[in-house]
């Protein structure tokens, strides 16, 4: 194996003391899956949220539901091409250190409080900007071991307490802002089947500490409606349901949920959660507005204090600052976490080229496209210069 670099991760005392500025994320760019998965370069697949009736049976609808297929390996791809569009639009190309998924950097962020976490990224350098996605293998792989391991007896299925959170979507989303909804579709939304084909994903500019970034993720949906000024902040809204908390194992296991709801959140410039509490059985009982920006103030003033929003900032900002210094040329490489190991490693896995990493199409728009498209508006310029300059 190639040189590995380490970084480590104790203590993570070292985090707390830094106060890294973060750039307020904003949305420059979106797409959308449609019903079947297919990439759009438009808002077709955006919601709107209103609050469903209660109680609410989330197990609804197992039977039927049509569950998204991800085994394949999508990479970066429908980012790469959203950042196309974008910058054809620009006329220039965006100047960033790293982009990436918001999943790839929620793992990263909460890793000072997070040691049973077990992952692997992909890392590559293509024009001074780095690179990075899951390691799929591993994510399948994990996966796997999760389902086994949850076939213990009197274990809620995996894919059941999963088709509660997309059930917990369908319930209270809409394809229309309110006032354009009929009450039939609003009130006949439990009996609807459940599909987590569609998705809107906003990709927004946002940085940590000197070190400027894309990323990408999905969103649930908007509060009322998106507003067509984009420097007005959008009232978007994650969607998360959870088990009512009856006894203070699971006011622990819920803490440590909301430090993945806060990053996840926090990263695309999401302001709300909203969680649904069910119970056990998967009935859904009652609603909560949680703001995002307060969850790390309240987990400290009222919860056990099992983690810290600015160490985790903090702790980002240094290793994507340290990560620039050690991807410094082509090739493919990989971060790896253990499970209890205190140490992120990194080591070269190609020598050269990306792997499959980077679209062909993206690589190619990036060499010539990007070129030709930029004389082709210069010569627009010239042309219209040209035409308002001669005398009638």
């Amino acid at each position: 194996m190639a040189h590995k670099h380490n970084f480590n991760l104790e203590p993570v005392s070292r985090f707390a003391g830094l106060s890294a500025a973060i750039r307020r994320p904003r949305e420059i760019a979106f797409f959308s899956f449609d019903e079947d998965h297919k990439f759009r370069l438009d808002a077709s697949s955006l919601r709107y949220y209103y609050p469903p009736a209660l109680p609410c049976n989330l197990n609804k609808g197992f039977e039927t539901f049509r569950q998204l297929d991800d085994s394949d390996d999508d990479h970066l791809d429908g980012l790469l091409e959203a950042i196309i569009a974008y910058e054809k639009e620009k006329g220039s190309k965006t100047e960033i250190d790293f982009l990436t998924w918001r999943g790839m950097m929620t793992k990263l962020m909460i890793v000072p409080f997070s040691k049973l976490d077990e992952w692997e990224m992909n890392v590559t350098l293509f024009q001074d900007t780095i690179f990075i996605e899951e390691n799929h293998t591993k994510k399948i792989s994990s996966r796997e071991e999760q389902y086994s391991s949850a076939g213990r007896p009197g274990a809620m299925s995996q894919d059941l307490m999963s088709f509660w959170g997309y059930k917990f979507e369908t319930v209270s989303l809409m394809p229309t802002p309110w006032p354009e909804a009929s009450r039939e579709y609003i009130e006949s939304r439990e009996e609807l089947m459940v599909n987590n084909h569609a998705q809107y994903c906003s990709i927004v500019r946002t940085g940590f500490g000197k070190v400027k970034m894309i990323l990408g993720g999905e969103v649930d949906a908007v509060m009322a409606f998106k507003p067509e000024d984009k420097l007005q902040p959008t009232e978007w809204v994650e969607l998360k349901t959870t088990a009512t908390v009856t006894n203070e194992r699971e006011q622990i296991k819920y803490e440590r949920k909301l430090l993945k709801f806060w990053a996840q959140s926090f990263l695309l410039g999401v302001p709300k959660i909203i969680v649904g509490y069910r119970t056990q059985q998967g009935l859904l009982e009652r609603l909560e507005e949680l703001n995002v920006q307060n969850i790390p103030d309240n987990v400290k003033l009222k919860g056990k204090g099992l983690w810290d929003g600015q160490t985790c900032i903090n702790f980002a900002a240094s290793f994507l600052e340290w990560l620039k210094t050690v991807i410094t040329s082509d090739g493919v490489w990989r971060i790896r976490k253990r499970e209890k190991v205190p140490v992120l490693e990194v080591f070269k896995l190609e020598e050269s080229g990306h792997g499959d990493m980077l679209s062909s199409t993206f690589v190619e728009w990036r060499i010539n496209g990007l070129k030709a498209h930029q004389q082709h508006l210069q010569e627009i310029r010239e042309r219209a210069k040209a035409e308002t300059s001669e005398p009638p």
